[in-house]
């Protein structure tokens, strides 16, 4: 068996020092264009692959960002891996008549944002997705697998994020800062909502609206919520005038609360707390022959990519889904610089984004 290539072979085929080789395989985008090409040219020649047991042993680290998304997978069906063949190609009826709402968009968008910036700080990225009674333990058994932790806000026990940071920095995902030594990364939800309200209130003239929350348990939703009372204070407009439903964030979700919705009177304005709940809304809408805008007003938040293509467009908040990934490993290596930084609240902006579902006036 021929001799493993070490980094002093791809040092000197690439011309460079080994510590130029280690900046380039640990954070490449800090070297020039140039040289960085010269050295994974070598790299790939020569068939190296660095030992990460033997950076970590040598800086005491793993070179590795974790991610916790507790239910990321739980629309994935358990199906055993035994039952799974590539030598039989079955055809199927597609009897659904719209998308699928398991497409877990919003996490997908800040997962792609994380693994970008972890990918330029030299870092891999370590993607959970805990379920049940199992979720405290895979966070603990993937806190001692990592450098750093970002979970999900209100999604693990105060007290366990609590033992955790005392060995690696752990970052909260959505929802605003607390009287906690954690770092936050959230968007600017409850100022994003008052402001899409507003404008259908007050720009539209609407007062016959329903709003359709979130979970009870979602940080993100508690600010939306927030928000659209504060836009009702500012149109004034009483609450009780309102109808206030909850949904769970589904395209499944949404059009199901639609069904309730159409079956008292028909508002004038549908303002949804997250960009899936309106498509499922719009779903029900097309399948009911009841025109948007004409007839009915709806409104999203989260800016994902569906609602560009939805019939008709969405009007929503957008907000900066990739960067929230990317802020959080952005923390996460800033208190491993320098672990004694206080707390870091980060507040992404966010904005109104006008489609045909509830146009310009």
């Amino acid at each position: 068996m021929a001799k493993a290539p070490t980094v002093y072979d791809v040092a000197e085929r690439s011309g460079v020092s080994i510590a130029t080789v280690s900046r380039v395989l640990r954070s490449p985008a800090a070297v020039r264009e140039h040289t960085r090409e010269r050295v994974l040219a070598a790299v790939t020649e020569l068939g190296y692959v660095p030992s990460a047991a033997a950076r970590g042993l040598a800086a005491r680290r793993t070179n590795v960002i974790g991610l916790f998304f507790p239910g990321h997978d739980e629309t994935v069906p358990d199906q055993p891996v035994d039952s799974v063949r590539g030598d039989t190609v079955p055809i199927v009826d597609d009897d659904s008549d719209t998308a699928s709402d398991t497409e877990n968009l919003y996490f997908d968008e800040v997962l792609r944002g994380a693994e970008i910036e972890a990918w330029r700080r030299g870092f891999a990225l370590m993607v959970a997705a805990g379920r049940g009674s199992s979720r405290e333990a895979l966070v603990t058994d993937i806190a001692g697998r990592v450098d750093g932790l970002a979970v999900l806000a209100r999604t693990v026990p105060d007290e366990l994020l609590a033992y955790v940071a005392r060995r690696i920095p752990v970052v909260i995902l959505a929802g605003a800062q607390r009287a906690d030594d954690f770092d936050h990364v959230s968007a600017s939800n409850g100022p994003g909502m008052r402001t899409l309200a507003n404008y259908v209130l007050q720009d539209h003239g609407v007062r016959d609206v329903v709003y359709i929350a979130g979970p009870t348990d979602s940080p993100d939703d508690a600010e939306r919520l927030t928000g659209f009372r504060n836009a009702l204070a500012d149109s004034g407009v009483a609450e009780g005038s309102v109808r206030i439903l909850r949904s769970d964030f589904t395209r499944d979700g949404g059009r199901a609360t639609a069904a309730r919705i159409l079956a008292a009177e028909r508002p004038r304005a549908i303002l949804c707390s997250n960009d899936e709940t309106a498509l499922g809304v719009l779903d029900v809408l097309e399948q009911r022959g009841i025109r948007v805008p004409e007839d009915v007003l709806v409104t999203g938040f989260d800016g994902i990519t569906a609602g560009r293509h939805s019939r008709p467009r969405l009007t929503t908040v957008h907000q900066p889904m990739v960067e929230l990934g990317r802020a959080a490993v952005h923390a996460i290596t800033a208190r491993l610089d320098d672990p004694n930084l206080e707390p870091q609240a980060f507040t992404l902006p966010v904005e109104v984004v006008l489609r045909e579902s509830c146009p310009r006036v």
